[in-house]
């Protein structure tokens, strides 16, 4: 069969100085670099590519990331004349029914993603796809057997360099936000991480843990999409990363997604979806014992009871989140909550109360948050933000001012979409109180424009 030359591609390797020998060079130590086996390409290979074949995967995505690095500029498999199969456009939206249709929709997922599939860019929150997925966590029997008897072999090494991956994202991911490192996290977990669960041996206590960590780091590259307020990409990354867990037998984790989910559903305006995922959370909660968690799922449901203004409900789920505060053993609980500290559960009671009103105990709580790791940055100006709107609440507006400028100091160095809508609600909490000089001042520096709308609730 007769094929077009791949033009794009040539175009590319001109662009970026490269030789047929040295494209085929840096991806086979890229490839070997990554774990895979049979990364033996020449300048043959290339020539091939370039007279229009396409290679298997995952090449594809690897070239792109050698072409993206070599430019200084995000390059995707379908630049490069090299774009993938068609996909259903509900890609990662079901909950995953076998570890077989798991591995196949997220492994997917991160190619089209890699890919920039315009479906994915464009998608937005979908309150059926985090509904079904509630449904078959709840009801799904024990998870299967998760050996395999592929072709690479996956140790615990693996497994290990997994779960650093993770941790070091994740550090930068609360330093500078999700928009300048989200695109390295998709493409670690398309070309290192996707070929062992595809292709790998290994055991069933081996098999639980790499599903344990594609898991953290599949929810990790859906927070970073939803800071980056890709709603619908977010919501198909934690729908996927859940069924990871469940099928490692991981409720802990599961329930750490589910209110991971509840944390966004509320944000998007969705707080009677985002109650039900707080449900969700406080039964994975109660199974999995971990009692930092199951605070969490609490002062989550109590925020939903807030925005939808039940007051007495809201009450008995912060109670509740404060009985499982105290009862938690931080150093027996897992690393993925970590972060859940005195800080945080303070900034959750300040939104609660600021939400129901409350400026006066909002306030309180908002400076204890505080409180804080300096590590988390972006947490920081978000509590900044949370204890200016309360101190307008309460019509402090010297104070308020004060810790809004020191929230947009720490906004400057963040890279997310979820800040500049803390800055554009700060600022509408501002605009009554305009005519005031130091208001005035600090208005013109968040480059808001000034309009009647009331504050979006974050």
């Amino acid at each position: 069969m007769r094929r077009d030359p791949n033009r794009l591609l040539q175009q590319h390797l001109t662009e970026a100085g490269l030789s047929r020998k040295g494209l085929a060079r840096r991806l086979n130590g890229l490839g070997t670099a990554r774990g895979l086996r049979g990364m033996s390409y020449d300048h043959g290979s290339v020539l091939r590519w370039i007279a229009g074949r396409r290679p298997r995967e995952p090449v594809p995505g690897l070239l792109a990331e050698i072409f993206s690095m070599r430019l200084g500029r995000q390059v995707s498999a379908e630049d490069i004349g090299m774009p993938g199969e068609e996909v259903p456009p509900d890609l990662g939206q079901e909950f995953p029914h076998s570890w077989e249709e798991g591995v196949a929709s997220v492994t997917e997922l991160w190619r089209a993603d890699v890919e920039r599939r315009r479906f994915l860019l464009d998608s937005t929150f979908a309150l059926g796809a985090g509904s079904a997925g509630i449904v078959r966590w709840l009801t799904a029997p024990a998870g299967e057997g998760l050996s395999a008897d592929g072709p690479r072999r996956v140790g615990v090494c693996d497994v290990a360099a997994i779960r650093e991956v993770t941790r070091s994202f994740s550090e930068l991911d609360n330093r500078f936000g999700g928009g300048s490192i989200r695109g390295p996290v998709v493409r670690y977990l398309h070309t290192a991480v996707a070929p062992l669960l595809r292709d790998g041996s290994y055991s069933e206590a081996t098999g639980r843990s790499l599903a344990t960590a594609a898991a953290e780091l599949t929810r990790l590259a859906g927070w970073m999409a939803y800071d980056l307020e890709q709603h619908g990409l977010a919501q198909r990354y934690l729908v996927q990363a859940l069924g990871l867990a469940r099928n490692a037998g991981d409720h802990g984790l599961a329930g750490e997604i589910l209110a991971g989910m509840s944390h966004q559903a509320v944000y998007v305006g969705h707080a009677r979806h985002g109650l039900e995922l707080a449900r969700a959370s406080i039964v994975a909660a109660r199974r999995s014992g971990v009692f930092s968690l199951m605070a969490e799922a609490r002062v989550l449901e109590a925020h939903a009871h807030a925005l939808l203004g039940d007051r007495a409900s809201c009450g008995v789920s912060l109670h509740e989140a404060e009985l499982a505060f105290d009862r938690r053993a931080p150093q027996n609980e897992p690393g993925w909550i970590g972060y859940f500290d005195e800080a945080y559960l303070a900034a959750k009671f300040a939104h609660c109360l600021r939400d129901l009103g409350d400026g006066e105990r909002a306030v309180g709580h908002a400076r204890r948050s505080l409180r804080m790791d300096g590590r988390y940055v972006r947490g920081k100006m978000f509590n900044l933000s949370l204890l200016a709107s309360a101190l307008v609440q309460q019509g402090e507006l010297e104070e308020a001012c004060s810790a809004a400028a020191s929230a947009l100091d720490l906004a400057e160095g963040i890279q997310s979409a979820r800040t500049r809508s803390y800055v554009a609600d700060m600022s509408r909490r501002f605009q009554p109180y305009a005519s005031q000089p130091g208001v005035a001042a600090l208005l013109e520096r968040t480059g808001e424009p000034v309009t009647a709308r009331d504050p979006v609730r974050v």
